[in-house]
């Protein structure tokens, strides 16, 4: 134990020791299980979504349906089977592999633990235009946002939430808008702005606001801080990643992208004889 721990450190830990302390519930055996102050039982089983649950869990709040909602049908915007995908990648050699489903799909929802790929990015995003809206709000142009951005990557429209690597645009934004609209959601002001950059960058770059964008900002306008995103959204591949594991499950083992030896472009040492 390190010299320089003080008492009260220790202490606190002398407080947990032998026992669990949740500030989130739990079971009370013959009396009830408790879920966030809320009694599972009686208040939430039958009454809310399972979706509203999963945010009650992640956040400490429970919202309200049409935000749940929302949050359901955006989980089926970020999770397709299609095995190129990178975490499904990991779930179709699971399942060529033969490996159990919940192994297969566990670490196809790790991989998206990425700063590149997946969760990461959406905090970012959160983390993006809600200091967008900072400046904006102390006197800086969104010309100046977007200026700002990208002079720190040389000139280039890297702005987490807009542009897209391998295609123009995003199918999902304007689904999700649809279903913003059914659910009678006005833009806030952070999705305004996100709006506002998308202009611009348009002008620009040709290049406009990505499913991440749209997110980051709509969940803004809910009151969501870039953390309680990265919570929010820490399952979104599983369905994808499963449905490609099921793929590769049903057919023979190693038949998903199988090589021959001569497949290998080997460029180390030549072989030898020893």
């Amino acid at each position: 134990m390190s010299s320089i721990m003080n008492k009260q450190d220790t202490s606190l830990w002398d407080q947990q020791r032998n026992k669990i302390i949740s500030k989130k519930g739990g079971w009370i055996i013959g009396e009830g299980v408790y879920c966030h102050g809320f009694d599972m039982m009686k208040e939430l089983v039958g009454k809310v979504s399972y979706m509203q649950v999963v945010m009650l869990n992640a956040t400490g709040r429970l919202p309200e349906r049409r935000v749940a909602d929302w949050f359901e049908a955006v989980h089926i915007c970020l999770s397709w089977p299609d095995s190129r995908i990178w975490c499904n990648h990991i779930g179709a050699l699971g399942g060529t592999m033969h490996t159990s489903a919940v192994a297969a799909t566990t670490a196809g929802v790790l991989a998206t633990d990425s700063r590149s790929y997946g969760v990461k990015p959406l905090k970012e995003g959160v983390a993006f235009i809600q200091m967008a809206m900072s400046s904006l709000k102390r006197g800086l142009s969104v010309a100046d946002i977007v200026t700002t951005e990208c002079d720190k990557h040389g000139g280039k429209p890297f702005i987490m939430g807009y542009a897209r690597p391998i295609a123009k645009g995003d199918e999902r934004v304007p689904a999700m808008e649809l279903v913003a609209d059914n659910l009678a959601f006005s833009p806030g002001e952070h999705l305004k702005l996100a709006y506002e950059v998308d202009r611009e960058l348009m002008e620009r770059f040709n290049e406009g606001i990505n499913i991440n964008g749209y997110v980051s900002a709509f969940l803004s306008d809910q009151g969501f801080t870039p953390e309680e995103v990265y919570r929010l959204f820490a399952m979104v591949v599983a369905s994808g990643v499963n449905a490609c594991y099921v793929d590769m499950r049903d057919r023979p083992a190693e038949a998903f992208l199988p090589l021959r030896c001569d497949d290998i472009d080997f460029q180390g040492k030549p072989h030898r004889n020893l």
